[in-house]
């Protein structure tokens, strides 16, 4: 049987203390949009080589936005991608949970 007592602190709290937590959340987003993009490139029935022509940038710039472990991407190259795709681009600052 699992004790179900915590024991140590979150993650949250663990990469927060390391300096961790933003680099961390950048990367889990980045990993959803370029999953989403993906997906949407798969839904339209096109490549790499398709995506970045409809964005009018280079298949380079298409591979990095592509690279899930690349949290280096601009809004201006997310909207291209997402227009391409047929997909509207939300972008939206919310508030924190609150601690348990």
């Amino acid at each position: 049987m699992l004790n179900e007592r915590h024991i140590g602190s979150s993650l949250d709290e663990f990469l927060e203390q390391d300096g961790l937590r933003e680099e961390a959340t950048a990367i889990a987003a980045k990993r959803v949009v370029a999953y989403q993009i993906r997906q949407g490139m798969r839904d339209c029935g096109i490549g790499p080589s398709e995506l970045a022509r409809r964005m009018g940038t280079s298949r380079s710039t298409v591979d990095r936005l592509l690279d899930m472990d690349n949290p280096s991407v601009t809004l201006l190259t997310l909207g291209r991608a997402a227009a391409a795709v047929g997909k509207p681009l939300d972008v939206a600052l919310r508030d924190a949970p609150s601690p348990p």
